[in-house]
Protein backbone atom coordinates (compact mmCIF):
# COMPACT_ATOMS: atom_id res chain seq x y z
CA UNK A 1 0.00 0.00 0.00
CA UNK A 2 1.16 3.49 -1.10
CA UNK A 3 0.16 6.64 0.99
CA UNK A 4 -0.67 9.74 -1.35
CA UNK A 5 1.43 12.78 -1.26
CA UNK A 6 -1.09 14.44 -0.07
CA UNK A 7 -2.31 12.77 2.47
CA UNK A 8 0.78 11.70 4.24
CA UNK A 9 1.82 14.35 6.30
CA UNK A 10 -1.58 13.29 8.38
CA UNK A 11 -0.92 10.26 8.33
CA UNK A 12 2.67 10.58 9.43
CA UNK A 13 1.82 12.89 12.54
CA UNK A 14 -1.09 10.53 13.60
CA UNK A 15 1.40 7.43 13.26
CA UNK A 16 3.70 8.79 15.30
CA UNK A 17 1.35 10.37 17.78
CA UNK A 18 0.60 6.41 18.41
CA UNK A 19 4.19 4.91 18.82
CA UNK A 20 5.77 8.23 20.67
CA UNK A 21 5.84 6.69 23.76
CA UNK A 22 7.41 3.64 22.99
CA UNK A 23 9.75 5.10 19.65
CA UNK A 24 12.95 5.12 21.49
CA UNK A 25 13.02 1.73 22.78
CA UNK A 26 12.15 0.28 19.24
CA UNK A 27 14.74 2.19 17.79
CA UNK A 28 17.06 0.74 20.14
CA UNK A 29 15.72 -2.51 19.28
CA UNK A 30 16.03 -2.22 15.95
CA UNK A 31 18.97 -1.21 15.94
CA UNK A 32 20.62 -3.33 18.49
CA UNK A 33 21.50 -0.24 20.35
CA UNK A 34 23.99 0.99 17.54
CA UNK A 35 21.07 3.88 16.84
CA UNK A 36 22.55 6.60 19.63
CA UNK A 37 26.25 5.62 18.08
CA UNK A 38 24.57 6.32 14.51
CA UNK A 39 23.53 9.91 15.54
CA UNK A 40 26.40 11.26 17.72
CA UNK A 41 28.19 10.49 14.19
CA UNK A 42 25.71 12.51 12.31
CA UNK A 43 26.10 15.00 14.69
CA UNK A 44 30.18 15.16 14.64
CA UNK A 45 29.83 15.49 10.81
CA UNK A 46 27.59 18.33 10.68
CA UNK A 47 29.64 19.94 13.39
CA UNK A 48 32.96 20.15 10.98
CA UNK A 49 31.10 23.17 9.39
CA UNK A 50 31.55 25.22 13.01
CA UNK A 51 29.04 27.48 14.03
CA UNK A 52 27.15 28.18 17.24
CA UNK A 53 23.29 26.89 16.30
CA UNK A 54 22.27 24.03 14.90
CA UNK A 55 18.79 22.87 13.66
CA UNK A 56 17.05 18.95 13.63
CA UNK A 57 14.14 18.84 11.50
CA UNK A 58 11.46 16.33 12.19
CA UNK A 59 13.77 15.81 15.16
CA UNK A 60 11.04 13.03 17.13
CA UNK A 61 12.02 12.45 20.68
CA UNK A 62 15.08 14.55 20.10
CA UNK A 63 17.96 12.16 20.57
CA UNK A 64 20.00 13.63 17.26
CA UNK A 65 19.12 17.37 19.14
CA UNK A 66 20.89 16.14 22.34
CA UNK A 67 24.17 14.94 19.91
CA UNK A 68 24.14 18.03 18.48
CA UNK A 69 24.25 19.86 21.47
CA UNK A 70 26.75 17.08 22.88
CA UNK A 71 29.02 17.74 19.72
CA UNK A 72 29.69 21.43 20.35
CA UNK A 73 26.86 23.60 19.46
CA UNK A 74 26.03 25.92 21.83
CA UNK A 75 22.44 25.70 20.57
CA UNK A 76 20.75 23.02 19.20
CA UNK A 77 16.70 23.52 18.10
CA UNK A 78 14.89 20.53 17.35
CA UNK A 79 11.54 20.75 15.19
CA UNK A 80 8.92 18.30 15.26
CA UNK A 81 5.32 18.29 13.48
CA UNK A 82 3.85 16.14 15.92
CA UNK A 83 3.34 17.06 19.43
CA UNK A 84 3.16 14.31 21.01
CA UNK A 85 6.77 13.30 19.94
CA UNK A 86 7.60 16.99 20.95
CA UNK A 87 6.11 16.32 24.29
CA UNK A 88 8.90 12.83 24.68
CA UNK A 89 11.58 15.21 23.93
CA UNK A 90 11.00 17.60 26.47
CA UNK A 91 10.20 15.21 28.71
CA UNK A 92 13.42 13.17 28.22
CA UNK A 93 15.90 17.11 28.51
CA UNK A 94 13.28 19.25 30.67
CA UNK A 95 16.31 21.29 31.98
CA UNK A 96 18.30 21.25 29.42
CA UNK A 97 20.36 24.20 28.53
CA UNK A 98 21.77 23.89 25.54
CA UNK A 99 18.34 21.73 23.75
CA UNK A 100 15.33 23.36 22.58
CA UNK A 101 11.98 22.08 21.29
CA UNK A 102 9.13 23.40 19.44
CA UNK A 103 6.35 22.11 17.11
CA UNK A 104 6.90 23.10 13.40
CA UNK A 105 6.72 21.80 9.93
CA UNK A 106 9.74 20.77 8.00
CA UNK A 107 8.39 21.93 5.06
CA UNK A 108 7.21 25.34 6.45
CA UNK A 109 10.43 26.54 9.11
CA UNK A 110 9.91 29.48 11.31
CA UNK A 111 13.26 30.49 10.75
CA UNK A 112 14.85 33.07 8.58
CA UNK A 113 16.78 32.45 5.74
CA UNK A 114 20.85 31.74 6.59
CA UNK A 115 20.14 30.72 10.49
CA UNK A 116 21.64 28.08 11.25
CA UNK A 117 24.99 26.99 11.07
CA UNK A 118 24.11 22.98 10.78
CA UNK A 119 20.66 21.30 9.75
CA UNK A 120 20.03 17.44 10.49
CA UNK A 121 17.43 14.86 10.12
CA UNK A 122 17.39 11.20 11.62
CA UNK A 123 15.50 8.42 9.78
CA UNK A 124 12.96 11.03 8.89
CA UNK A 125 13.51 11.89 4.70
CA UNK A 126 11.13 8.97 4.03
CA UNK A 127 8.49 10.85 5.88
CA UNK A 128 8.16 13.91 3.96
CA UNK A 129 5.68 14.18 1.13
CA UNK A 130 8.31 15.91 -0.95
CA UNK A 131 12.04 14.97 -0.08
CA UNK A 132 12.91 17.94 -2.80
CA UNK A 133 11.02 20.66 -1.18
CA UNK A 134 11.96 19.70 2.79
CA UNK A 135 15.65 19.94 1.28
CA UNK A 136 15.20 22.78 -0.24
CA UNK A 137 13.44 24.26 2.92
CA UNK A 138 16.06 23.25 5.01
CA UNK A 139 18.80 24.45 2.65
CA UNK A 140 16.90 27.94 3.16
CA UNK A 141 17.56 28.33 6.69
CA UNK A 142 21.36 26.94 6.33
CA UNK A 143 24.41 29.71 5.77
CA UNK A 144 26.36 29.31 3.72
CA UNK A 145 29.76 27.09 4.23
CA UNK A 146 27.13 25.07 6.73
CA UNK A 147 26.91 21.46 6.69
CA UNK A 148 23.43 19.13 6.12
CA UNK A 149 23.53 16.24 7.32
CA UNK A 150 20.66 12.98 6.70
CA UNK A 151 20.82 9.90 8.84
CA UNK A 152 19.01 7.05 7.36
CA UNK A 153 18.01 4.07 6.31
CA UNK A 154 18.75 2.64 2.36
CA UNK A 155 18.27 -0.13 0.69
CA UNK A 156 21.95 -2.22 0.66
CA UNK A 157 23.70 -3.00 -2.13
CA UNK A 158 25.46 -5.67 -1.17
CA UNK A 159 23.73 -9.15 -2.11
CA UNK A 160 23.83 -11.30 0.94
CA UNK A 161 22.69 -7.90 3.23
CA UNK A 162 20.10 -7.58 1.14
CA UNK A 163 18.77 -11.13 1.72
CA UNK A 164 18.60 -10.25 5.46
CA UNK A 165 17.12 -7.16 4.97
CA UNK A 166 14.30 -7.51 3.86
CA UNK A 167 12.83 -10.35 5.61
CA UNK A 168 14.07 -8.38 8.84
CA UNK A 169 12.40 -5.35 7.59
CA UNK A 170 9.14 -6.87 6.34
CA UNK A 171 8.29 -9.71 8.84
CA UNK A 172 10.19 -9.15 11.85
CA UNK A 173 10.23 -5.47 12.97
CA UNK A 174 6.51 -5.52 12.01
CA UNK A 175 6.27 -8.53 14.86
CA UNK A 176 8.64 -6.82 16.77
CA UNK A 177 6.24 -3.25 16.75
CA UNK A 178 3.32 -5.15 17.66
CA UNK A 179 5.10 -6.48 20.67
CA UNK A 180 6.83 -3.68 21.75
CA UNK A 181 4.42 -1.00 20.92
CA UNK A 182 0.73 -2.78 20.24
CA UNK A 183 0.84 -1.26 16.31
CA UNK A 184 2.24 -3.37 13.79
CA UNK A 185 0.58 -0.88 10.67
CA UNK A 186 3.66 1.30 11.77
CA UNK A 187 6.15 -0.28 11.60
CA UNK A 188 4.67 -2.07 8.70
CA UNK A 189 4.65 1.10 7.16
CA UNK A 190 9.04 1.25 7.48
CA UNK A 191 9.53 -1.02 4.08
CA UNK A 192 6.95 0.61 2.60
CA UNK A 193 8.36 3.67 2.90
CA UNK A 194 11.99 2.52 2.21
CA UNK A 195 11.08 0.67 -1.01
CA UNK A 196 10.26 3.64 -3.07
CA UNK A 197 12.82 6.08 -1.05
CA UNK A 198 15.61 7.62 -3.25
CA UNK A 199 18.63 5.82 -4.24
CA UNK A 200 21.80 7.74 -2.21
CA UNK A 201 22.76 8.94 -5.96
CA UNK A 202 19.22 10.29 -6.12
CA UNK A 203 19.10 12.05 -2.87
CA UNK A 204 22.55 13.27 -3.75
CA UNK A 205 21.33 15.06 -6.98
CA UNK A 206 17.96 16.20 -4.86
CA UNK A 207 20.91 17.67 -2.07
CA UNK A 208 22.57 19.71 -4.84
CA UNK A 209 19.96 21.14 -7.02
CA UNK A 210 18.61 22.89 -3.45
CA UNK A 211 22.13 24.38 -3.39
CA UNK A 212 23.72 21.64 -1.07
CA UNK A 213 27.39 20.11 -2.24
CA UNK A 214 26.82 17.05 -1.26
CA UNK A 215 29.70 14.38 0.24
CA UNK A 216 30.04 10.92 -0.39
CA UNK A 217 27.28 8.84 2.19
CA UNK A 218 28.58 7.64 4.81
CA UNK A 219 27.46 3.88 4.61
CA UNK A 220 26.94 1.91 7.89
CA UNK A 221 25.56 -1.14 9.08
CA UNK A 222 26.55 -3.30 5.99
CA UNK A 223 24.66 -0.65 3.77
CA UNK A 224 22.03 -0.76 5.65
CA UNK A 225 22.12 2.54 6.86
CA UNK A 226 23.72 5.97 5.19
CA UNK A 227 24.71 9.70 6.46
CA UNK A 228 23.80 11.82 3.15
CA UNK A 229 25.72 15.40 4.32
CA UNK A 230 26.97 18.15 2.20
CA UNK A 231 27.91 22.07 2.33
CA UNK A 232 25.27 25.12 1.30
CA UNK A 233 26.96 26.85 -1.60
Amino acid sequence: MTIDAAEKPAVVRRMFARISGRYDLMNTLMTLGRDRAWRRLTARIARQGGGTLALDVASGTGDLTIALAEAGFELAIGADFTPEMVAEAVRKMPTAVRVRHLVADGLRLPFADNTFDAVTTGYALRNFASIPAALAEMARVLRPGGVMAHLELTRPTWPPMGLLFRPYLGWLVPALGQLVTGDRPAYAYLPRSLATHPLPAEIAAMMRAAGVEPNPPRYLALGAVAIHSGVKR
